[in-house]
C-alpha cells in the first residue's frame, strides 16, 4: 500500500515538474508493484491443495510470476529509454524541488519495503526478486535527488534525460539476473546451489550401491526441489528404513524437499530407463 500511494503520487508530481526522471521511477515503482501483486498471488496459489488434474498443484505459477515480473520490467525500461533519448533532442524544463522533495520521501518508502523482504531473499526467487527491485528503486530515487540538485544548480535540463538513462542501465542489471533465473527454472534446469557432483558422489557412496541412473532435479516452485533416481543394487539386504534415511538426507544436506527413488537388483531385468538412449 505504501508503494501504490507513492507511485500515484510521484507519477503525478513527475507530469506536473515535466520531470521524467520522477516518471521513470514511478513507472519502474509500478512495475514492481505489479510484480509483487502477482507474486502475492502466485504463492496463494501455490498453497492449493492438488488435484488429478493438477498433481503438483498450482507450484509451477510461482516461477512464470517471476519470470511474467522480469519480462514487464524489461518494457518499462525499454518505454523509459526511449523517451529520454527523445528529450535529449527536445529538452523540457524541470522543477528541481519538486523532484528532490518527492525523490526523497521515495527512498524512505522503498527502503521500508526492501526491509520487509530482506530475512526471506536466500530461500525464494520471487522474494530475491521483490528485495532487489525495492532496494534499487531506493537507489534510484536516491539518484533522482542528485538530479533535482544539479537541476537547480546547474539548470543544466539535460541532466533529467540522463539521469533517466543511468536509472535503466541500473536497474536492467538486476533485471537481466532475475529473467536469466526465471528462465532457468521455467526450463526445468538445475536450482542454483543445488551440487550434481556432489549428490551423485553421495548416492554412489552406499555400499550396496553399484550405480545410479535416470537421475532428475528440477524446480517445483521457487523454493520447492524435486528429485528422482534409479538405485541400483547389488543385493537386497536394504532394509525398509533406508529410504525414509535417504529422504531426510536428501533434504538436510542439499535442500531437495521431494524425492522419488526406485530400487533395481543388478542381476534383475534391465530397467527400460538405463539405456544410452535415455537422459
Amino acid at each position: 500500500m505504501l508503494n501504490v500511494t507513492f507511485v500515484a503520487i510521484e507519477a503525478g508530481y513527475g507530469f506536473a515538474a515535466g520531470s521524467l526522471a520522477l516518471i521513470a521511477d514511478a513507472g519502474h515503482n509500478l512495475s514492481d508493484v505489479l510484480g509483487l501483486l502477482l507474486a502475492w498471488g502466485a504463492s496463494l496459489l501455490a498453497t492449493k491443495p492438488v488435484t488429478e488434474r493438477r498433481t503438483y498443484g498450482f507450484r509451477k505459477v510461482t516461477i512464470m510470476v517471476s519470470l511474467a515480473s522480469s519480462v514487464l520490467l524489461l518494457i518499462a525500461l525499454g518505454s523509459i529509454a526511449w523517451e529520454a533519448i527523445g528529450r535529449f533532442f527536445d529538452p523540457k524544463p524541470v522543477e528541481g524541488m519538486t523532484v528532490i522533495l518527492v525523490a526523497a520521501i521515495g527512498v524512505v518508502i522503498n527502503t521500508i519495503t526492501a526491509l520487509l523482504f530482506i530475512s526471506g531473499q536466500k530461500h525464494d526467487l520471487n522474494i530475491r526478486g521483490a528485495f532487489l527491485h525495492m532496494a534499487a528503486d531506493a537507489g534510484v530515487s536516491f539518484g533522482v535527488v542528485v538530479a533535482g540538485i544539479i537541476i537547480m544548480v546547474t539548470g543544466g535540463l539535460l541532466i533529467d534525460p540522463l539521469i533517466s538513462l543511468i536509472i535503466v542501465a541500473v536497474i536492467l542489471v538486476g533485471t537481466w539476473s532475475l529473467l536469466r533465473d526465471s528462465m532457468r527454472l521455467a526450463i526445468d534446469s538445475v536450482p542454483e546451489g543445488i551440487d550434481m557432483p556432489e549428490i551423485k558422489r553421495y548416492l554412489t557412496g552406499f555400499e550396496n550401491v553399484s550405480q545410479i541412473h535416470d537421475l532428475h532435479v528440477w524446480p517445483m516452485s521457487t523454493t520447492e526441489v524435486a528429485l528422482s533416481v534409479h538405485l541400483v543394487v547389488v543385493n537386497e539386504s536394504l532394509n525398509n528404513d533406508f529410504l525414509p534415511k535417504l529422504q531426510k538426507q536428501l533434504y538436510d544436506r542439499f535442500g531437495i524437499e521431494h524425492s522419488t527413488i526406485q530400487i533395481e537388483r543388478q542381476d534383475g531385468d534391465p530397467c527400460m530407463l538405463n539405456t544410452d538412449g535415455c537422459i
